[in-house]
């Protein structure tokens, strides 16, 4: 880890761990006044000049403190719309899901659709807004446009990949922070004369816990180097988000279970914590493209290789992601 992608985590850490139990309103002045949003600008235009690496790594922290806020989608918006030649809003930015829905869209102050390779920037307060709630009890609104849009610009990006980047990055530390509690609960509850985690059922459980989680950090690491090393991939490292975000899908299958299982009655209270983790979870799973949507997405691109492809495909993508020595 560089040091600037150190300092970087330290200062994150210490800002969402704050905010973890805030409410939006009280979350998003601290976001900005961090700077945050400008993590993807260069710094010559006056953001931190980061890289996807660096988003992975701050998204993370985010999820691990179930912070309530679009960081996500207004850092990947800022990159947008500075790569399209427009000034970013000051506030919140959505990026559209399907069916025009937007995370916390009511409190956005401007939506970034893509259609035809054409970039829209929507002003929120001058369109319809049908406010809705996600499996987590959190804003996820329809956005419906009202006139013509604040900017547009020619664009190619897909949303849908971009916004199930950041989700992965997110559901990696979700995923950690419920491993940590279950770990916890299980060395701590004890059951006929000695703690839980000194069975060898769950101990087995504990194991297979641990294994899915790092498989999605691994994953997801491997997906930020891609993005960052993109444009020597011929299609923008989309390759790499359909098989990370198709193993965190998988992850949570598995992990979900475990963690409420080996809780018992106790992790199904809204008191207790295992449950800002879970249920974005399982929320995260289907948005931004659920199993069979990425499945089909790898499965696609793996046969038209062919036969004999697959692998020197797999060492071509990774030779063309590995840090430069």
């Amino acid at each position: 880890m560089s040091e600037f992608r150190q300092l970087l985590c330290n200062m994150a850490e210490g800002l969402f761990a704050d905010l973890a139990d805030a409410d939006f309103n009280a979350i998003w002045p601290r976001i900005e006044e961090a700077g945050f949003a400008s993590l993807l600008i260069p710094e010559d235009m006056g953001g931190f000049g980061g890289d996807w690496g660096d988003v992975y790594a701050v998204l993370r922290i985010a999820g691990r403190h179930a912070l309530s806020a679009p960081l996500g989608d207004t850092i990947i918006a800022h990159r947008l719309l500075i790569d399209a030649g427009i000034t970013p809003p000051a506030g919140p930015i959505g990026l559209v899901r399907t069916k025009g829905k937007v995370s916390f869209g009511r409190y956005c102050s401007g939506v970034i659709f893509v259609d035809d390779y054409e970039l829209r920037l929507i002003e929120v307060a001058a369109s319809e807004v049908i406010e809705g709630n996600s499996l987590a009890g959190e804003p996820f609104d329809i956005i419906r446009p009202i006139g013509v849009p604040i900017a547009s610009a020619q664009c190619n990006a897909d949303l849908a990949a971009l916004g199930a980047f950041a989700l992965v990055a997110q559901s990696a530390g979700a995923l950690e922070s419920a491993f940590e509690l279950t770990l916890e609960h299980v060395n701590t509850r004890v059951q006929f004369g000695k703690a839980l985690g000194r069975f060898q059922a769950v101990q087995q459980a504990m194991a297979e816990f641990s294994v899915e989680a790092a498989a999605i950090n691994v994953a997801g690491q491997a997906m930020a180097a891609a993005l960052d090393k993109g444009d020597v991939l011929d299609d923008g490292a989309v390759f790499e988000i359909a098989a990370s975000k198709l193993r965190a899908n998988m992850a949570i299958e598995k992990c979900f279970p475990i963690a409420h299982r080996l809780h018992g009655a106790i992790g199904f209270t809204m008191e207790y914590a295992l449950n800002h983790y879970t249920r974005r979870l399982m929320d995260w799973r289907g948005d931004c493209g659920n199993d069979a949507y990425w499945a089909s997405q790898l499965g696609r691109h793996v046969s038209r290789l062919g036969g004999t492809g697959f692998w020197p495909e797999i060492t071509r993508r990774s030779d063309a992601a590995a840090p430069v020595a």
